[in-house]
């Protein structure tokens, strides 16, 4: 008798346990959705914050191009260093512009510059904002009568939308710089040859789906960033959990992305 009290209490403890979860995961997810609504209902009317969108994107484009740099081109050698020998095994290592070419700008190119910006830019925004959250400077915004959801998240949201396409194209560039050198040095091709072979490998479909990711992957890293941050407390704690939690989240977002994107364009070229 008194097993099954407790056999029965214990399924007790289970469902309830079980369903504050599930309020906490749909709290979160109806928050999510009207932060989302509150950006595009705000980012249409006045007043446009436009010094604060371009400082914000000197922030975001400018500040992370030594780190894209180094990384695209970084990219561009080891991945040509390690198709190579795979190539060389069927005497096809004339194909590796265009391999390069493929890799790169159908998925290395937009991936690559995401995560890296979802890890500097990300956790930068979710630190900055939650500082001024936990230190009580948006309330004191909001009690100015300021609006600070545009000045501090529409301005954000906005310059990684529209930067991190800018930056994927300079890091796809860098990273077929970075090809080209390790091609020339083993096979004696010249620039002109290199970017033929390149540009006649891809089609106007994987330009367009690349800008369509980094997009996404923009707005994404901004999104995260800024609803972690201006939603974070407890402290300094909140602080460095709102940090952690952007870039955590973002990338978990981009991969996300990037799988039904690449489902959608391939079933695109079938057509």
């Amino acid at each position: 008798m008194n097993q099954d009290k407790d056999k029965t209490k214990n399924t007790r403890t289970r469902t309830y346990v079980t369903t504050r979860r599930l309020d906490k995961i749909f709290v979160e997810l109806a928050g999510v959705y009207r932060f989302i609504a509150r950006f595009f209902r705000e980012v249409f009317f006045p007043p446009y914050e436009i010094k604060e969108v371009i400082r914000q994107c000197y922030e975001i484009g400018v500040r992370s191009l030594p780190l894209i740099s180094l990384t695209g081109f970084i990219i561009g050698i080891v991945f040509t260093n390690q198709s190579r020998p795979s190539l060389a095994g069927f005497g096809a290592t004339a194909l590796l512009p265009a391999l390069i070419s493929v890799a790169i700008v159908r998925a290395m190119g937009p991936l690559v510059t995401a995560l890296i910006a979802a890890g500097r830019v990300g956790s930068n925004i979710g630190a900055e904002l939650g500082s001024m959250r936990v230190t009580e400077q948006i309330d004191a915004m909001e009690v100015s009568a300021t609006k600070p959801f545009k000045f501090l998240v529409v301005t954000r949201v906005l310059a990684s939308t529209l930067m991190i396409p800018a930056l994927t194209m300079y890091t796809t560039l860098v990273s077929l710089l970075g090809g080209y050198l390790n091609v020339h040095q083993n096979e004696q091709t010249t620039l002109i040859t290199f970017f033929y072979q390149v540009f006649e490998a891809i089609t106007f479909l994987d330009i367009a789906a690349s800008s369509v990711k980094s997009v996404i992957f923009g707005f994404t890293i901004g999104m995260v960033g800024c609803y972690k941050g201006y939603n974070s407390s407890k402290g300094t704690e909140g602080v460095g959990k709102a940090a952690n939690s952007s870039v955590v989240t973002a990338m978990f977002l981009i991969f996300i992305e990037e799988l039904l994107i690449m489902q959608i364009v391939n079933a695109l070229r079938m057509m």
